[in-house]
């Protein structure tokens, strides 16, 4: 191989590991009046957890994006939450759209009271790809840590069980909303609720999981 050809190789794999590096999550801030900035612990936590155990290089600064933003197609993974109301405006569709279709992903958690208002959404979004239940056996659950059962109950509301529910296009998971779970309140430090080490773990667990598996698929 020639020098120069060397040098070109350097300078690819140099770039290569930037772009891995340069790697960064952020925050959706939506309208509606729902508190999207709820757990703001959560997605810092989670980075940290998996830059550790899975040897990730991700920013720990967590960006907060607009839906109608340019700039939400800089990060491959964009995180929403709240217990509210949540709208969306024709331009937010269309943006949050190209972004999920150009191989963006965005992970709903309902920190409790979302989903009546953010199912309306999701029809808008993409009134041609239904929401669907994940089954136990999706690799999502096992992409790290196994859970056989599924997706994990961190805290209880009313009882019910927890579901992880996704919008799919040519087998690619674009969105995932788990519910009934509140996953980012077990991402939170320990101080904010009080969880025993357990449930954070499962918590974080479940979460590397989801990042693993949106990086690896």
């Amino acid at each position: 191989m020639s020098i120069l050809s060397k040098t070109f190789l350097f300078f690819v794999i140099m770039l290569a590991c930037s772009m891995v590096s340069a790697q960064q999550f952020a925050v959706l801030k939506y309208d509606g009046g729902g508190d999207w900035y709820s757990n703001p612990t959560a997605v810092p936590n989670l980075i940290e957890y998996c830059n550790d155990v899975l040897e990730t290089s991700i920013q720990t600064q967590v960006d907060i994006v607009t839906p109608q933003s340019a700039q939400i197609f800089q990060y491959p993974f964009i995180h929403m939450t709240g217990h509210g109301n949540v709208v969306f405006d024709d331009q937010q569709i269309e943006n949050l759209r190209k972004y999920l279709l150009s191989g963006g992903f965005l992970h709903i958690d309902d920190n409790y009271g979302m989903k009546p208002f953010l199912e309306k959404e999701l029809v808008r979004l993409f009134p041609d790809l239904p929401l669907q239940e994940l089954p136990a056996s999706h690799p999502i659950f096992n992409s790290y840590k196994n859970f056989p059962q599924g997706l994990p109950k961190i805290h209880e509301h009313d009882g019910k069980r927890p579901q992880a529910l996704g919008i799919f296009k040519d087998n690619r998971l674009l969105l995932l909303f788990t519910f009934e779970s509140d996953l980012g309140d077990g991402w939170e430090s320990p101080e904010v609720h009080n969880d025993p080490p357990e449930v954070r773990r499962k918590a974080l667990d479940m979460g590397a999981n989801i990042v693993k598996y949106v990086f690896t698929n």
